[in-house]
């Protein structure tokens, strides 16, 4: 049944939308509050069909890979997949992964735009085994009236990536999207600053020449580091415990000799001996 709210709103539980911009402008703040907690986080079977592990894979690659980047390099930019979105008076969807910039980058359980002031930026959609007709027609139609300014498409299965930019609306006509060229094998994004590619049957992300590393790429990486770290404080604690050897053999040797001639040599040496250790000391 339709719950009857302030502003002539009206939550349908059956088709739950967000208020209308004017609707929106006439609550309170804890009337907003109140319909922002009734929008269901959920989202039914017929927004979201699975397709299988190659399209999961796939998102959670692209999801994971661009998170992590923009964490490291300290960027304001939200990362998410498989949330609903809800736009002013529009059907909630569920895009398979997109980026808002310039917002905090805290958990969510659904985009409400009117609710956190920015709609979506980008939009990345995997397509494997469903209907094609919603990723390559209707989406390409919608989100271009919504005002999403990038939304590229992977078909998983055909290893296929389009890209599109949207073009600034003219008067009272919603913006039209355009393709984006590839150029060397790369979709430029200028939401993200990033190339997107197809590489070994998923996205891949470039900045300027440098691959995106994906979560197990960056641990072998990393756990690789750690091995040469740990592997030269061992080279470097073997090379001092050498040179206390050679010290002791002098110390012994300058306590048995007689000679002075043999002792100025022998002070040089260790004193050269006792420099190495503490050199050696400071790369454990």
């Amino acid at each position: 049944m339709a719950q009857q709210l302030p502003g002539g709103y009206a939550f349908q539980p059956d088709d739950p939308r967000a208020p209308t911009e004017e609707q929106w402008a006439a609550m309170t703040a804890a009337e907003r509050a109140r319909v922002v907690a009734m929008l269901p986080a959920e989202v039914p079977w017929e927004l979201m069909p699975p397709e299988g592990d190659a399209h999961r894979e796939a998102k959670e690659q692209a999801t994971g890979t661009l998170g992590e980047f923009f964490r490291r390099a300290g960027r304001r930019i939200y990362i998410s997949s498989e949330l609903a979105v809800f736009y002013p008076g529009e059907p909630r969807f569920s895009p398979d992964v997109f980026a808002v910039l310039d917002v905090d980058s805290h958990q969510r359980t659904k985009w409400v735009v009117a609710d956190e002031g920015r709609g979506l930026d980008l939009v990345i959609e995997v397509h494997y085994a469903g209907d094609r007709a919603k990723d390559y027609q209707t989406n390409v139609e919608r989100y271009a009236r919504l005002g999403i300014t990038e939304y590229f498409i992977f078909d998983r299965a055909a290893l296929d990536l389009r890209g599109h930019r949207l073009l600034p609306a003219q008067g009272k006509k919603p913006g039209v999207y355009r393709p984006i060229l590839p150029q060397g094998g790369r979709w430029a994004s200028t939401v993200l600053g990033l190339d997107l590619a197809i590489d070994g049957g998923k996205i891949r992300f470039f900045h300027g020449n440098a691959p995106l590393l994906e979560a197990a790429e960056l641990a072998d990486k990393l756990g690789k580091m750690l091995d040469e770290v740990v592997l030269h404080k061992q080279e470097a604690e073997d090379r001092a415990r050498e040179a206390e050897a050679r010290v002791a053999v002098l110390e012994r040797r300058l306590q048995e000799t007689e000679a002075d001639d043999g002792i100025a040599e022998l002070r040089r040496r260790l004193r050269e001996a006792e420099e190495e250790i503490e050199r050696l000391k400071g790369e454990r």
